[in-house]
């Protein structure tokens, strides 16, 4: 699985063209919007996406969890999308994985899609916080900046314009950085980072990071 490290805060982060940090000091693995039953919502309304992406998803998490060997999962919000996206076999799809790793330790930053997580917040054993302390990390939803800590959040959908396509990225500036979002079924938002950012694009898979010339142009 193809991924960059990357000193953050003077922590060394492993990040996947899989849209995912590895902290290997906490044997933490790190996603952000994740929006499970998303596709399941679109076809609630009435609109044809397969039925597989919850599955596929799933799968891809668990091969990171697998190749970072982390005992602990940190979603940064938005872990499902809404209430009508959690038909029957998204549920027992998420049950099956959970039963799967059930000594995975799975911290979940509350996030604006996640209002009726409490349904399923105990059989899916999850702790939820509003916001998640681990020095020298804040792990949030929505991008800010907490004094004495260095942020990680997601919500945004990072992405930048290179080479004529839009491919979702992490943005890092100096006391925040932004996670793309994990799931599959996901859109994007346009970026406009500064001169002193660091950004990584991903693309099927991949990881690179933008040079700063192709950063100014972004």
């Amino acid at each position: 699985m193809h991924s960059v490290s990357f000193n953050c805060a003077g922590e060394p982060l492993d990040l996947f063209g899989a849209k995912a940090i590895g902290w290997s000091r906490a044997r933490t693995l790190i996603v952000a919007d994740v929006h499970l039953g998303k596709a399941s919502a679109f076809r609630h309304a009435g609109l044809a996406v397969p039925e597989q992406v919850t599955t596929a998803d799933l799968g891809l998490l668990t091969e990171l969890l697998r190749s970072t060997a982390a005992e602990r999962l940190v979603v940064l919000g938005d872990l499902i999308h809404a209430a009508t996206g959690q038909s029957d076999s998204t549920v027992e799809a998420f049950r099956l994985w959970r039963g799967q790793h059930e000594q995975l330790a799975i911290d979940l930053v509350l996030g604006n899609h996640d209002r009726s997580i409490r349904s399923w917040q105990e059989a899916w054993r999850l702790k939820v916080s509003t916001d998640l302390y681990d020095a020298p990390f804040v792990f949030a939803h929505s991008p800010r900046k907490v004094a004495g800590y260095y942020a990680l959040s997601g919500h945004q959908h990072p992405a930048v314009r290179c080479a004529g396509m839009r491919l979702p990225c992490f943005h890092f500036s100096a006391n925040a950085g932004v996670l793309p979002a994990f799931g599959s079924f996901t859109g994007t938002h346009v970026i406009r980072p500064s001169r002193a950012d660091r950004v990584f694009v991903v693309n099927d898979g991949e990881i690179a990071e933008l040079p700063q010339l192709l950063l100014r142009r972004a």
